[in-house]
């Protein structure tokens, strides 16, 4: 990793920042409670079909990942030199985003019988790869025609190929195809909690793939000629149309997180379009940029502060406290003293997410922004 200094305004999207910011801050405040037993449902997973709020955060990271691609790469790619640089890059971003992931998981024991392989930046690591190779390799129509490709070659295997012992199409946690490949591919090195698959799986970044493929889609359409206008307005009614494709798909192939079904790729894909073009008409075209300091203070550091928040959580969790961790002893002293259960485990994951900006905005008055 490398530190850079802030680019100018003038050459920068504010808006990409501030999405950026928001959906890594969101990822921290979910990931962060007080008590696991005392959360808000819209703080909370869905249970398994379906979606809440919090299942928009990690597509969210990906399409956002993925709109970076052909802003960092276009000009390159368009110049028509030689790749071989790109690519030298791209793996090397890749390696270093992977191994952060594992060592993550693996902090502080490192405990190699039940070493979890797969994980959030794992996953971001993989899709922003192969996204990448595509976006160098491919036009867009062939990109869209990928997409679409990736998304009903998925949705085939699910549905018509049966994990062994399971009829076809299951979609249960222990009776999906991607569940059974998870444990056969990754056996006890899948998610703890979960153990009979992993949400960040094998077969399932498939699809995670298209998500960050979206992205890249909307990075060439914010580099066109187009107005700022138009821009925004494109965004906002294609996002519309696939949240309409999303839904309507959930009906055969239902919304679901942890498979990352193609219905919850068309569904979140839609609903981070539309986010990002309103991020965009507020800040980059009406200039109201106030409001939006904090997020863009975490979205220049996004990679930082996901590994610094990490870090902390699980100190929190390791040091003891009389017969508690660090972590609960706070809760119960400074939350849970005068707030009901639920708040006071909603105020700790507030708190837990200002002290994160506090150490952010350190950074950022240093001009210290962590790139890979």
């Amino acid at each position: 990793m490398s530190s850079a200094s802030i680019p100018t305004a003038s050459n920068r999207l504010v808006s990409l920042d501030v999405f950026r910011g928001i959906t890594i801050a969101g990822m921290v405040l979910v990931n962060n409670p007080g008590s696991w037993e005392n959360i808000y449902w819209p703080l909370e997973h869905a249970r398994w079909h379906g979606w809440t709020p919090t299942d928009l955060v990690f597509p969210f990271f990906l399409f956002i990942a993925g709109v970076a691609i052909p802003l960092a790469f276009g000009r390159r790619v368009e110049s028509g030199g030689s790749k071989r640089d790109l690519y030298l890059k791209i793996i090397k971003r890749t390696l270093i985003i992977f191994a952060i992931g594992l060592f993550l998981n693996g902090f502080p024991h490192f405990g190699l019988a039940e070493y979890r392989i797969p994980g959030v930046l794992q996953r971001i690591a993989v899709c922003y790869f192969f996204a990448s190779i595509i976006f160098l390799n491919t036009r867009v129509r062939t990109q869209i025609a990928i997409a679409i490709g990736l998304l009903i070659v998925y949705w085939l295997l699910v549905k018509l190929i049966p994990a062994p012992g399971f009829a076809a199409g299951d979609l249960t946690k222990e009776g999906s195809l991607p569940s059974y490949v998870d444990r056969v591919v990754f056996g006890p090195h899948v998610w703890r909690q979960a153990k009979v698959y992993d949400p960040e799986g094998l077969l399932s970044t498939i699809p995670a793939i298209v998500t960050t493929l979206i992205g890249v889609l909307t990075g060439q359409w914010l580099r066109t000629e187009k107005s700022r206008l138009e821009k925004a307005a494109g965004m906002f009614v294609v996002g519309a149309v696939l949240v309409a494709i999303g839904w309507a798909w959930n009906a055969f192939f239902p919304i679901n997180k942890a498979l990352w079904t193609s219905s919850y790729v068309m569904f979140t894909g839609g609903l981070a379009l539309q986010f990002v073009s309103i991020c965009y008409w507020l800040i980059d075209i009406k200039g109201y940029r106030r409001w939006a300091k904090p997020f863009e203070v975490f979205g220049l550091n996004a990679i930082a502060l996901y590994v610094v928040a990490d870090l902390i959580a699980a100190s929190l969790g390791e040091i003891k406290v009389g017969d508690t961790s660090l972590g609960g002893w706070i809760y119960d002293h400074l939350f849970a003293s005068w707030a009901s259960p639920v708040n006071a485990s909603l105020a700790f994951a507030i708190g837990f997410v200002l002290v994160c900006l506090g150490l952010m905005w350190i950074l950022y008055h240093r001009k210290i922004f962590l790139r890979i």
